[in-house]
């Protein structure tokens, strides 16, 4: 169906908008309507009484303003009843036709209320609060106007007595590609999103108590720095050279640090030209923050404090349902060490392992492998595609080879590792911290590793940022910074399998338009 194509309903919507006009009436007033309550307000504590000659007495709610999207509509005689919807919820509307019609003409209400109405338009409404015989709070309508005409139509989803859904709008394509009409008719996924709110809501309440500045930094890098990933290459046409959507903030937040702030955070929309999976978008936020004078031991105590915190506000309680297991985000959390983890699911001790040892070890495992993983690629992969999915409760894997962590500290007691931690949650990494590296020199020669990597084919080693490493050669603090993955976290706290749950606008491979 072409742009041009309409269906049999379209053609009739637009017929009634015609009409509509035809009446005198516009279908998209500029005028400000001025809504008083929302709907569960109403529902919430309406309240009425019973006097003693049988007459009801009302409470409250007797003189309301409301706005919303009509979801369903029925005669009853010479009245109408209506469901609208707003922004908390659905309440039932009466219409009676001699009170909506003034000097016995009854245009209004036989033509634009009972004909050409649809299903999806915004209408507001004004009137009284009172209780059905069937006890359904209802609000009883004095003034009708409509609002917005919709031209297409929404899906119909019904809900019985019993609370059963019949005709749900489930298909994922659908609902990803069109959430605005996801967001109407399936009532659960707008409080997904609130929830998230709250999440980050509580995270910034928490780093603020805490002495935290949440800062901004450039989304647009010359240099894609802080992290391992391939990234979005753009170009400036003003200054006619290449730049980089920022596939982390790590080097921009360590520039503040070394400017004199003690604790600085941001909540970073990352870019990263890769794959898509249930945990995986190719845009994605990640909130970083880096603290002077901490270490990695520091922001785990920090972390597993903050995390406890959020679960309570966004839910109630720290234990939580994540697919079929209850994962406790009270503190404290266990500590393992990475080479621990994978002897122990894997029955390999890796420590001290060249490149030609790891390689066999991954054939031994049955792990792809290929000539451009160094020493820290061969590692990483041996424990995400074994060690991994086992951590179900929240788990600090601690304590990783050097070659795995180019911007770390070296262990203070254990060469060749440095101080490092992932979050692991239900099986997959939340959060990434470290005690920075802010030996200069050393991250020079990190750096340069970095990109002997980039020439044999690895297309996520790092750049050199000169910048960064001028930078620390001013100085910079003893300081601990650490990124939480807020989109994975999010599916954790609203129990979704999938990122593009918790994510109102998923990136979707093009579509041929209708």
């Amino acid at each position: 169906m072409g742009h041009n194509e309409l269906t049999e309903q379209e053609i009739l919507r637009r017929e009634s908008l015609d009409k509509i006009r035809e009446l005198g009436i516009d279908p998209y007033p500029a005028a400000l309507y001025p809504v008083t309550h929302l709907s569960s307000e109403i529902k919430e504590n309406y309240k009425e009484e019973i006097l003693e000659d049988g007459t009801k007495n009302r409470l409250n709610f007797q003189d309301v303003c409301l706005a919303g999207r009509l979801m369903n509509m029925r005669e009853a005689g010479k009245a109408m009843f209506m469901n609208i919807q707003d922004a908390d919820g659905r309440i039932q509307l009466y219409l009676r036709r001699e009170e909506l019609s003034e000097n016995d003409d009854y245009t209004f209400f036989d033509q634009l209320i009972k004909k050409l109405l649809d299903i999806g338009d915004y209408i507001g409404v004004k009137g009284f609060a009172f209780k059905t015989k069937t006890g359904e709070t209802t609000i009883h309508v004095t003034s009708f106007t409509l609002l917005s005409k919709s031209l297409k139509p929404l899906p119909v989803v019904k809900t019985d007595a019993e609370g059963n859904v019949f005709d749900a709008v489930s298909d994922p394509e659908f609902r990803y590609r069109q959430r605005y009409v996801d967001l109407t008719v399936n009532q659960g996924v707008k409080e997904v999103f609130l929830k998230r709110t709250k999440m980050v809501n509580a995270i910034r309440e928490y780093l603020n108590e805490h002495g935290g500045i949440e800062v901004d930094t450039p989304v647009l890098q010359n240099i894609p720095g802080g992290a391992a990933a391939r990234p979005f290459i753009t170009h400036h046409n003003a200054l006619d050279v290449p730049f980089y959507l920022r596939i982390a903030n790590e080097l921009y937040l360590k520039r503040l640090i070394v400017g004199g702030f003690d604790f600085v955070y941001e909540f970073s929309r990352n870019f990263r030209n890769e794959g898509m999976d249930r945990t995986h978008n190719p845009e994605f936020t990640v909130l970083e923050f880096y603290v002077a004078y901490k270490d990695y031991f520091w922001m785990m105590d920090f972390t597993e404090k903050l995390l406890e915190k959020v679960a309570l506000a966004s839910n109630g309680t720290t234990d939580l349902p994540v697919g079929n297991n209850i994962i406790s985000f009270k503190a404290p959390y266990k500590r393992i060490a990475l080479y621990d983890a994978i002897k122990e699911y894997t029955g390999f001790d890796v420590n001290g392992m060249d490149e030609t040892a790891l390689r066999d070890v991954c054939k031994k495992l049955n792990i792809p492998t290929d000539e451009s993983m160094g020493v820290g690629k061969l590692i990483d992969e041996i424990f995400s595609e074994k060690c991994e999915k086992n951590f179900i409760q929240p788990t600090f894997i601690i304590d990783y080879p050097e070659e795995m962590s180019p911007l770390t500290k070296k262990h203070r007691s254990k060469p060749g590792l440095v101080e490092r931690f992932e979050l692991m949650v239900n099986g997959k990494e939340v959060a990434n911290a470290y005690s920075e590296l802010n030996d200069p020199i050393d991250q020079r020669m990190r750096f340069e590793e970095q990109a002997q990597l980039m020439e044999r084919g690895d297309d996520e080693a790092m750049f050199i940022d000169h910048d960064f490493l001028r930078a620390l050669e001013y100085g910079m603090p003893p300081t601990s910074g650490i990124g939480i993955g807020i989109d994975r976290l999010a599916m954790l706290l609203t129990n979704q399998q999938s990122i593009q749950e918790v994510l109102f606008f998923p990136q979707m491979k093009p579509k041929q338009e209708n």
